[in-house]
């Protein structure tokens, strides 16, 4: 099992910077890609960015340019940098980590765990 804590959630007002961090815990060695996802009231999931084991990374449309996704496989986090947030950007902001498992038959399995969530709320 691997466990997902967020942090970082916080109000801001319109056109500011913050920070999200997720920090992994227990069979880390499974995790491969990592992303960020948000939900805003009413509003099914969406994801916002993700990033594979090598650093590559990908964007959603909405926040290519302002968002920036990395991680620290030493310290096993993900961070999500937000520039110039927008009002509509209000969320709930949720960590996942896609986990690769083998079978007993050697088949890979691929399974995703999710955070608990932080809140971002923009808000002038």
């Amino acid at each position: 099992h691997v466990q997902l804590v967020e942090s970082g959630g916080v109000l801001v007002q319109p056109g500011v910077s913050l920070s999200l961090s997720c920090a992994a815990s227990g069979n880390i060695g499974s995790i491969t890609g990592m992303g960020w996802y948000r939900q805003a009231p009413g509003m099914q999931r969406e994801s916002v960015a993700s990033i594979t084991s090598g650093g590559r990374s990908n964007y959603s449309d909405s926040v290519k340019d302002r968002f920036t996704i990395s991680r620290d496989n030493d310290k096993n986090t993900v961070y999500l940098q937000m520039n110039s947030l927008k009002i509509e950007e209000t969320a709930d902001y949720y960590c996942s980590a896609d986990l690769l498992y083998y079978t007993s038959s050697s088949e890979p399995v691929v399974e995703r765990a999710w955070g608990q969530g932080t809140q971002v709320t923009v808000s002038s």
